[in-house]
């Protein structure tokens, strides 16, 4: 399902993806506060169109200004532990992992999830982009589910 809000001009551009941050102190006072601050905190969202006509808008968060654009909410793609790695199951990811240059680290600490909370898992897609784990972790890529709007 789509929805109608106004992101940052040099992020208003079709397929661009993005998790919504919340609130900026720097949002106090503005009169678009309602329009920009409609998406649930921590979600990752994509651009299914940028609003034709509209105009760009001065913001104190973004130097260019915002625009409207449609979004919805997507999936994120993760490595979990195999054990949890089943279609159905909640899982959570392993934990924070310090090696940057792994093919797989996008995916240990993917924008849009927390270490801390439990996802659905819609679907088992298999092994991790890595060889071998530099922490010795044994891991399932997964694609979890489109969390219910709050």
């Amino acid at each position: 399902m789509t929805t109608v809000t106004l992101i940052g001009a040099r992020m208003a551009e079709s397929g661009e993806e993005f998790v919504y941050q919340g609130e900026s102190p720097d949002c106090e006072g503005c009169p678009y506060r309602k329009q920009c601050l409609n998406l649930t905190e921590g979600q990752r969202y994509r651009v299914t169109s940028v609003r034709e006509g509209g105009n760009t808008l001065e913001c104190a968060v973004h130097d260019t200004g915002v625009v409207a654009v449609e979004v919805e909410p997507v999936s994120v793609t993760a490595n979990v532990p195999s054990n949890d790695a089943f279609a159905g199951n909640r899982a959570s990811l392993a934990g924070p992992c310090p090696y940057t240059e792994c093919p797989s680290h996008e995916y240990c600490e993917p924008a849009g999830v927390e270490f801390d909370e439990t996802s659905r898992i819609d679907e088992v897609h298999g092994d991790p982009p890595h060889e071998y784990c530099m922490l010795d972790r044994e891991l399932t890529l997964v694609e979890f589910e489109v969390p219910e709007d709050d």
